[in-house]
C-alpha cells in the first residue's frame, strides 16, 4: 500500500489546475510528501512515546527501542521504501551521531545523560540514540527522492565538505577553545547564499533558498527534542529536577547539524551530476 502511495505522490503528469485550487492541491501534496519522508521519524517517535519507562517483558526500554529501530529500518528496505544505498547513508549518520553522543555524556563533559539502565549501553550511551540522529538523515534521503530535489548554485564541493567537518568538530572543541558556531553559521550563510533547492510538490518545479530549508528542519528537530526530554528519554542538567523547555540556542545547533547531514547524504547518494556548481 505504501509503495502504491509513493507512486501516487510521485506521479508528476501535468494537471489542468490554476489559481487557488492549484495552490491548495500543491500545498496538500507538499504536506503528504513531507509526512511520507518522515516515515521512520514518525514510526520511531511513536514507539518512543508509547514505550513504558519500565520497558516490557523484563526488557529495558532503551534496549527495546534499539530493536524497534532496527526492525523499522530493515522493514523499510524489505518493502522497497528505502534502498540499500540509502540505508548506508542512514547507518553512517548513526555512527557519526553516536560518536558525538559518547563524547557529550562522558564524565568530563556531561552535557546530558541517559538515566535508565540498558544492556545495550556503550560509553554511557544506549545504542538506540544514534537512530535519533539517523532520523535526520533518513528524512533528507527520503525527501530527496519524493520531491525529486535538485540543487542549483551549490558551492564548490570541497568547501561544503570543509564547513561540514568544521561544524562537526565544533561540537567537540567548543568545550575547550570556545564556541564558534555563529562564525561557522556566517560562513555557511555566505557559502550557500546563492544556493537554491528545486523541488516538485506536484507537477511543476518550485524553489526555495537551501539555507531556509536547513533552518526549518532544525526548528522541527528542536521541537522533537522537547518531546523526547519531556518523556524522559534523556535529560539536560537543567532538567534533572523538573522538565523545562530545551534552550532555543539548540535550534541553531540542529540547523548546523542539518548542514552536515545534507553534505553526507549528498556525497553518498552520488548526486553530483544533479548539482550545478557555481563558477569561480
Amino acid at each position: 500500500m505504501l509503495a502504491a502511495f509513493d507512486n501516487l505522490l510521485m506521479d508528476d503528469r501535468p494537471r489542468m489546475l490554476a489559481g487557488l485550487r492549484r495552490g491548495l492541491i500543491e500545498f496538500l501534496y507538499f504536506g503528504f510528501k513531507n509526512a511520507r519522508s518522515c516515515l521512520f521519524v514518525f514510526s520511531f517517535m511513536a514507539i518512543v512515546l508509547l514505550m513504558p519507562r519500565a520497558g516490557l517483558f523484563g526488557i529495558p526500554r532503551y534496549d527495546l527501542l534499539l530493536l524497534v529501530a532496527l526492525g523499522i529500518q530493515f522493514w523499510m528496505v524489505y518493502a522497497k521504501l528505502e534502498t540499500w544505498d540509502e540505508l548506508k547513508a542512514v547507518c553512517l549518520f548513526h555512527m557519526v551521531g553516536f560518536a558525538l553522543e559518547a563524547f557529550k555524556v562522558s564524565g568530563s563533559i556531561q552535557s546530558w545523560s541517559y538515566p535508565d539502565f540498558a544492556y545495550t549501553k556503550l560509553f554511557g550511551v544506549p545504542l538506540f540514540a544514534g537512530f535519533m540522529y539517523a532520523s535526520v538523515g533518513s528524512y533528507i534521503v527520503q525527501a530527496w527522492r519524493m520531491f525529486d530535489l535538485r540543487i542549483r548554485h551549490h558551492p564548490p564541493y570541497w568547501m561544503a565538505a570543509t564547513i561540514a567537518l568544521l561544524i562537526y568538530a565544533n561540537f567537540f572543541t567548543h568545550h575547550y577553545i570556545g564556541d564558534y558556531r555563529w562564525y561557522l553559521a556566517a560562513c555557511a550563510l555566505g557559502l550557500y547564499s546563492r544556493t537554491v533547492v528545486i523541488y516538485r510538490p506536484l507537477d511543476r518545479d518550485r524553489q526555495m533558498p537551501l539555507m531556509l530549508g536547513f533552518v526549518l528542519i532544525g526548528f522541527f528537530i528542536w521541537l522533537a527534542e522537547n518531546i523526547g526530554t519531556f518523556w524522559g528519554m534523556w535529560r539536560y542538567p537543567n532538567q534533572l529536577g523538573a522538565w523545562s523547555i530545551v534552550h532555543i540556542s539548540k535550534w541553531s545547533s540542529w540547523s548546523l547539524l542539518v548542514i552536515m547531514t545534507f553534505t553526507i547524504v549528498a556525497s553518498l547518494k552520488h548526486i553530483k551530476s544533479k548539482i550545478h556548481i557555481a563558477e569561480a
